[in-house]
């Protein structure tokens, strides 16, 4: 079977690289999830607080972990715009045109590749009144750890943050991957769970910048772990640090 899968390798390379292929696999992905949420019964706990910025005017920054993206988009208000950042990796370029099918603007970019292009598009963004949405352990991790973007674009704006969690009865947890990603099975029962809104002060210090991305790490992780209790699942824990691997191409791998 790894014969078969490292000859058959390149020619899926090849396919990752034509558009026309993504697309199809976008529209795969779009539909199952669909198909997920509509077979499903779903508790979903706070999202007034979610639909009261927005009919009051107010943008936000929306944050969730990366191995539960996959449920996030079926659970937004279509009345309202948002706009998500993406990866400009192959990877990403599939996830952005499942966005755009449930009618989500994309933004292009990470931390490593047109990061300040893709500042300005999400600045540009929330001061347009449109609100953004950010998975601040991707695109490589670690899983379950966050980064400082979402707390810089608050401090800047004086937006809120609000994180998001999703947890099912029935799924199948991908181990190799990076993040863990959780894949729900049809005919399920699922939990959904916005926070509170968090807001940044303007003043806020180096020291205090870190203590507010801490406690939203610590929120989301908790909201993790309680909504897979719930679901009867055993909690998917935080990775450890990225370690490189020793190979040609030096690699990258989140444990």
């Amino acid at each position: 079977m790894k014969i078969i899968i490292s000859k058959i390798k390149p020619y899926i390379k090849k396919l990752y690289q034509n558009s026309f292929f993504r697309n199809i696999i976008s529209w795969l992905v779009y539909l199952y999830a669909q198909f997920v949420y509509k077979t499903s019964k779903w508790e979903v706990i706070n999202r007034e607080k979610l639909i009261d910025l927005w009919e009051s005017g107010q943008t936000f920054i929306l944050v969730g972990w990366h191995g539960r993206a996959i449920m996030y988009s079926s659970f937004r208000d279509y009345r309202f715009p948002l706009n998500a950042l993406v990866s400009l990796h192959k990877d990403g370029r599939i996830i952005a045109g499942v966005l755009q099918k449930y009618g989500l603007g994309t933004i292009g970019g990470s931390s490593n590749k047109n990061a300040k292009a893709a500042a300005i598009n999400l600045m540009n963004s929330l001061k347009d009144n449109t609100s953004i949405c950010i998975i601040p352990d991707g695109p490589r991790g670690p899983r379950m750890h966050m980064t400082e973007s979402p707390i810089y674009y608050a401090h800047k704006t004086g937006v809120p943050i609000i994180g998001i969690t999703c947890s099912v009865k029935k799924c199948k947890i991908i181990e190799k991957s990076w993040d863990k990603m959780m894949v729900p099975y049809p005919f399920n029962k699922g939990i959904c769970r916005f926070s509170e809104p968090i807001y940044i002060p303007q003043d806020a210090s180096e020291a205090d910048l870190e203590k507010y991305r801490q406690q939203i790490e610590t929120m989301l992780n908790r909201h993790s772990f309680e909504a897979d209790q719930a679901m009867g699942l055993t909690p998917v824990l935080p990775g450890t640090e990225c370690k490189k691997k020793n190979d040609i191409k030096g690699k990258i791998t989140c444990l």
